[in-house]
């Protein structure tokens, strides 16, 4: 399994704006071999900026990798620069080996 997350510092007076592009955004993830699920979470308020990370859960770091080169990455991806500023900075990607897992019946894995 992997996890590949970005992190968004987004200005205060745009953060409606980017939850809006977000929850009305068509990701196609759901169309490419070994996407498993996507959490956009919204973090703690800054005095210059909210923080917002993406999280999605991937098969494998290749099936992850697969994304990055697919027309549906493209898609997604399209226009992403045609919005005003919402950003303090870049978003900055984390990719993450998955080395231990816990479930809720505390099965390890």
């Amino acid at each position: 399994m992997f996890i590949a997350m970005n992190r968004f510092k987004v200005l205060p007076d745009a953060v409606e704006e980017f939850e809006a592009l977000w929850a009305n955004r068509e990701t196609h993830l759901h169309t490419v071999p070994g996407f498993r699920e996507f959490h956009m979470l919204k973090g703690p308020e800054r005095d210059d900026h909210r923080l917002y990370a993406s999280h999605t859960i991937w098969a494998s770091r290749e099936a992850f990798e697969g994304w990055t080169r697919s027309e549906a990455f493209r898609a997604a991806h399209r226009g992403a620069g045609g919005t005003r500023p919402l950003y303090l900075g870049h978003p900055e990607f984390e990719g993450f080996e998955v080395i231990q897992t816990v479930d809720a019946d505390g099965r390890r894995s």
